[in-house]
Parts: structure tokens; C-alpha cells; sequence
């Protein structure tokens, strides 16, 4: 999809129609198709695979009826009499993607807006982003960090198409830390007064107290997670990349409100210093920690934590241009290979995520980082983690799970019907995700067909 070019009153403009009820001139897909509430669906003559298992699967068929998957069935079982067969013509059936780091509010804003925009521009470029996010065959998304509330109520009750989301709400970032967004003029004695929130993205939040209010204020919001900022990040231009961020007491707190409320806190950390300390505060999972060492990964191993790691790799060009910035990526993404290896000798289990932020090109190519996962996984392997090992990630969210229904990234009886029909080279190579339009001849979600191109 095209990056938007509209302006910001032409896309309140847009705003304001879509609330009474008109036309979204740029929209490609219908927010709620057609329901065949009661019929069954099948999905048959498939290669099969399941989200679970790293073989493909042939002689099989999908029943699915209203929005979960009824059955998987031999081929020779016959469908019921007003069932609608939909002929795979042996292409892959595969459960809907998962990006379990993603920023959905952010990941497709421009760069230029990122100071000035208000929530509802930041609403407005999200929702446009989330209907591509389906169509590139993204059914869920774990946002890890911005104010998108009203974007997952939208999707969820079919006012506008796009994935289901796992909120997060805003990331807290102490004073200083990687949530900082404030110039240094706005700082408490050099300008203005401090800003609570920074740009919809974060809250600060000092001392245990204020940790514990922060938390809960995105728990009544309805965080399925809460993100905290552990240690020095890469877009925050003044906190080095090594800097430890919140004490041990700070994140325990954060750690025990959310346990409070039945889910867990993750955890933004690149160093083996914020990696442990985090740990032994409690927090269930870390994202990134590209910069681990053996003893970091040996301490993810023994306490069971997730490695969200981004497959960040060179890629020529970036959007940063701060050249502060751009040497705190280059060392995160010359550590990105020691990550994952440090991953599989030590078997910790991954999860896969994006972090697109502020980079409507790369948001658009949201897959370019699945591709690279082929780096250290086979495609099968990679897949894997994007799908079934992705939805165990976000069940640790438990009492707090918006989607507690059903199963997610997987092909079994009673999962949530969020389904893809992929050409079945992308089984051979993950290059081929790269090109939705064509590789991705049917996408389903909630049992809802939002594609159909098998019989072109």
C-alpha cells in the first residue's frame, strides 16, 4: 500500500466522514465482509501446515464454521451438503501471521510527524496501517508500546479491518530513559515544565510509587502486558545504549501490579546488566537483548524467559539520521547473530517481532524481517515461531488475554479461524512474503474471507 501523502486536515477530513459513517476513499478492504453465519466452510487439497509442527501435512481438510476451526478431517470425509468448498489447489494453509513487537500507532507514521502529531492523526495513519497489516497476512499483533485502545475496540467490534492486538498501552521509561522524547528545552529548568506522556508512546514514571500507578493506569485502560524500559534504546537519541534504566525495586513493582491483575511485564533491554537485573525482578520476557552474553542467555534458560529478538539485520539504508543513533543500531545489529545463537545452543524460546516505528517503507515491508529470520531457521522452522510459538508468547498475558475464546497460531479444533493460503514456495523461501499480493491467495480472520484470489 502507498505511503500517505494526504494532509493532516485531509485526514481529519477522512476521520470525521469515517465517524459519520461514509466512504474511507483509500480503503481497499471491506472492515467486516460478508458472515456465512451457520454455513461451514472447508479449506481442502492443502499442504497443511499447523503452526505447531515443522512438516507439512497432506490428505487433509479444514472445517471451519462462524469464527473458529471446527475440524481437521481427512480428505475422503465429505463435507455437509451446504457447505462452501474452497479448493487450495495445493498451495500451503497455514495459520495467520503473528508480529509479537510491533507499534501500531507508530510503525507507519512518518518521521516528520513524530513530534507534532496528536492522537488522532496517530489513529488515522495506525488504521490505515492495520488494514495493510492484514492484507500483507498479519492477523495478530503484540503492541508494545503506544496508545492504541480505541484502534484494537475499532477492529474488534468490524468498524475497520485489521489484526487483533494485544495492547500494551504506554511503555514506562524513567526520566532519562529510553521513553525520554522530550528536546532539551522542555526539560524541568531548562524550558518547559514535564510532560507526563511522551508522544503517545510512553509515561515517565519515577520511584516504585509512581511505577504502580503508571501500570495500573494502563491496566484500566486494558493492557493485555505492560512494557517497561529497561535500559538504553536506539531512537532515543541521549540515553546510552548501556545505560541501566530503573532499579530492581522499580520493575518488581511493575511486575507485581501486573501480577495483580492476572498478566506479566516485558521488558525493552539490549545489555546483559538489564537483561539480569530484569530478571531477577520477576518481568517474564525480553525484547531485543541483542548485546546478551552467555551468562545473560544461561539466565534467561534457568528462569524461563522469553527472548523477543527483532531480526535486525543490514540492510544499506536506514531512516535515522542522527549519527548517535545510527551507532547504536550498527552495535545492535552486529549482535543480532550472536542473539540467536545464543538462543538455540541454550534453548530459549523466541519470539518474532518487527519494531517498526516511525518508517512507513519498512512498515509496508513488514515482512522483510520474517525473510531474514532464514538466517538462523528454516522457513518451516520460521514460521513456526511467527505463528504457534508467537501465540504461546502472548498467552502469558492469561487472565488479561482480550482473546480468551479460542487458540491463536495454530490449525486445530476450537483455534480461532485466522487462516492463509500461501503459494507453497514461501515454504522454500520466506522471500517470497515480500510479495503479498501475489504470494497470499487467501487471507481469513475470525472465519471472515478478506481475500479470495485461489480461482484467478
Amino acid at each position: 500500500m502507498p505511503i500517505i501523502k494526504q494532509s493532516r486536515r485531509e485526514l481529519l477530513g477522512w476521520g470525521a466522514a469515517a465517524m459519520a459513517g461514509g466512504t474511507i476513499g483509500w480503503s481497499t478492504v471491506s472492515a467486516k465482509p460478508p458472515s456465512r453465519l451457520g454455513t461451514t466452510i472447508v479449506l481442502r487439497n492443502a499442504r497443511l501446515f499447523d503452526g505447531e509442527n515443522t512438516t507439512l501435512r497432506e490428505g487433509l481438510q479444514v472445517f471451519v464454521r462462524d469464527a473458529k476451526i471446527l475440524a481437521v478431517e481427512p480428505a475422503a470425509v465429505a463435507p455437509p451438503a451446504n457447505a462452501a468448498v474452497i479448493d487450495c489447489r495445493r498451495q500451503m494453509l497455514m495459520p495467520g501471521l503473528i508480529d509479537a513487537h510491533y507499534h501500531t500507532m507508530f510503525a507507519a507514521l512518518p518521521p516528520e510527524l513524530r513530534r507534532s502529531a496528536t492522537l488522532d492523526t496517530l489513529a488515522l495513519y495506525g488504521a490505515q496501517d492495520m488494514e495493510a497489516a492484514l492484507m500483507r497476512g498479519y492477523t495478530t499483533l503484540r503492541d508494545v508500546g503506544s496508545a492504541s485502545f480505541g484502534l484494537k475496540d475499532a477492529i474488534d467490534r468490524g468498524g475497520i479491518a485489521g489484526p487483533r492486538i494485544f495492547p500494551s498501552g504506554l511503555a514506562l521509561s524513567q526520566t532519562g530513559g529510553h521513553g525520554e522524547m522530550r528536546e532539551p528545552s522542555e526539560v524541568p529548568g531548562y524550558g518547559n515544565d514535564l510532560p507526563e506522556i511522551s508522544n503517545y508512546k510512553s509515561v515517565i514514571a519515577d520511584g516504585a510509587d509512581a511505577v504502580r500507578r503508571r501500570v495500573r493506569e494502563q491496566l484500566l485502560m486494558g493492557a493485555s502486558q505492560i512494557k517497561v524500559m529497561a535500559g538504553g534504546g536506539i531512537i532515543s537519541p541521549r540515553d546510552p545504549l548501556d545505560s541501566l534504566q530503573y532499579s530492581t525495586d522499580e520493575i518488581k513493582a511493575a511486575v507485581d501490579t501486573a501480577a495483580d491483575w492476572g498478566t506479566y511485564v516485558t521488558v525493552h533491554a539490549y545489555t546483559p546488566q538489564s537483561i539480569e537485573r530484569s530478571i531477577r525482578a520477576g518481568v517474564k520476557c525480553v525484547e531485543h537483548g541483542q548485546l546478551a552474553d552467555e551468562n545473560a542467555a544461561k539466565m534467561m534458560r534457568d528462569h524461563g524467559i522469553w527472548w523477543s529478538i527483532q531480526p535486525f539485520v543490514p540492510l544499506g539504508k536506514t531512516e535515522l539520521t542522527d549519527p548517535r543513533q545510527i551507532q547504536k543500531l550498527e552495535s545492535v545489529v552486529q549482535g543480532t547473530d550472536t542473539a540467536y545463537h545464543l538462543a538455540k545452543r541454550f534453548g530459549i524460546r523466541v519470539g518474532y517481532g518487527t519494531d517498526y516505528a516511525f518508517n512507513p517503507e519498512g512498515a509496508a515491508r513488514q515482512s522483510t524481517r520474517l525473510a531474514a529470520l532464514g538466517r538462523w531457521y528454516d522457513p518451516v522452522a520460521a514460521l513456526r515461531i511467527a505463528t504457534g510459538e508467537n501465540a504461546a508468547l502472548l498467552a502469558l498475558s492469561a487472565r488479561r488475554n482480550p482473546y480468551p475464546d479460542g487458540a491463536l497460531g495454530v490449525i486445530k479444533p476450537g483455534a480461532y479461524a485466522d487462516l492463509l493460503v500461501v503459494d507453497f514456495a514461501a515454504a522454500q523461501s520466506l522471500e517470497r512474503f515480500l510479495e503479498p499480493e501475489t504470494t497470499l491467495r487467501l487471507i481469513m480472520k475470525d472465519g471472515r474471507i478478506f481475500k479470495n484470489a485461489l480461482d484467478a
